[in-house]
């Protein structure tokens, strides 16, 4: 087998991931990680997390989920509230207006994918998750922190390979 071929099949689920975000973000403002923050808090108790969770469900430090946090409160999408009972911890709230978003904001491929998957027997998704482990370690990229997009007004990374 020609190894060009699963280099273009990776060139297709890339460039497929890059013209979803593009377009969510010129169609509806927001980008793709501002979108599964926003799902995030749907789908929590009371449509609220702290940033702690939010940062560890999408992967992301701290400083970049505070600017995601930013430019959806900005936009009136999110709201943060005090904790009751304990005002230095901080809820993100999800809003009337950022539940309206979601609901015009059609599937995203990596909602489509996990629908897909979770279809599937288990024997061929454990197949795929070590081929695609095998991919990481073969290119030595564990380390890289798992974004769930490509950079875009959230993920600042300078010549240096640091996020700002």
């Amino acid at each position: 087998m020609d190894t060009t071929e699963i280099l273009i099949k990776i060139r297709k689920i890339v460039r497929s991931i890059n013209i979803e975000s593009k377009k969510i973000q010129k169609e509806y403002g927001v980008s793709i990680p501002q979108v599964l923050c926003l799902n995030y808090l749907k789908n929590s108790d009371n449509y609220q997390a702290t940033q702690g969770e939010l940062r560890k469900f999408l992967n992301l430090n701290s400083s970049t989920i505070s600017g995601i946090i930013n430019r959806l409160e900005i936009k009136g999408l999110v709201a943060r509230l005090p904790r009751q009972g304990d005002k230095r911890i901080v809820n993100i709230a999800l809003t009337s207006k950022g539940d309206l978003l979601l609901q015009q904001i059609p599937s995203l491929l990596q909602v489509k994918l996990s629908e897909r998957l979770d279809k599937l027997d288990n024997k061929i998704v454990i197949q795929i998750f070590e081929s695609l482990e095998f991919l990481v370690n073969l290119l030595d990229i564990n380390d890289i922190e798992a974004f769930p997009s490509f950079p875009t007004d959230d993920i600042h990374v300078d010549i240096n390979n640091r996020k700002s």
